[in-house]
């Protein structure tokens, strides 16, 4: 009979009381954006986070979006950052342009910075999908968003604190 492989488990949890977190969010489709907003919002209130811990960046459009949390992430003040926005798709490519190159600033921004930045744009084929996913039907995108930024901000200062103890003992003096 064998064992089962013993290893040191380090996860996020969803206390967020003394992290800071900022929202990017787009205008545009602001019907839609201010649902997941103040959903995010919720999210982060419920799970112990100050208003005053909270900053909300608006922009005009999702495409605006990444350079707008890369701004953010290099303040260095955030544990983590949520971007809220709402792509419709139109009659034109123009959809699948600001699609791919919003989630590929994004994640650009992220592994840039280091920083987790939570992708809670919608990508939808029509206003009903959209409204659904901001609260109407099967819950809100914004509140999961609200709850993932608050696991990665913890996991990401648990894998702080884990390199910290991992490294030399010449670089641990450093930090």
């Amino acid at each position: 009979m064998s064992e089962k492989p013993q290893f040191n488990k380090i996860d996020g949890s969803l206390s967020a009381e003394g992290f800071r977190f900022g929202i990017v969010v787009s205008r545009f489709n602001s019907f839609i954006t201010d649902r997941l907003l103040a959903a995010a919002v919720d999210a982060l209130g419920r799970s112990g986070v100050q208003s005053n811990d909270v900053d909300v960046v608006h922009v005009p459009g999702s495409f605006e979006l990444p350079l707008a949390a890369k701004k953010l992430a290099a303040t260095g003040t955030y544990d983590a950052l949520i971007a809220i926005g709402c792509i419709l798709r139109g009659e034109t490519s123009h959809y699948d342009y600001v699609c791919s190159e919003t989630a590929r600033g994004l994640q650009l921004a992220q592994m840039d910075s280091g920083l987790p930045i939570i992708f809670c744009v919608l990508t939808c084929d029509t206003l009903e999908q959209a409204v659904n996913r901001a609260g109407l039907k099967g819950g809100n995108k914004g509140f999961e968003s609200g709850l993932a930024a608050i696991e990665m901000a913890q996991l990401s200062r648990k894998l702080r604190a884990a390199e910290v103890k991992q490294a030399p003992v010449e670089l641990r003096r450093r930090k």
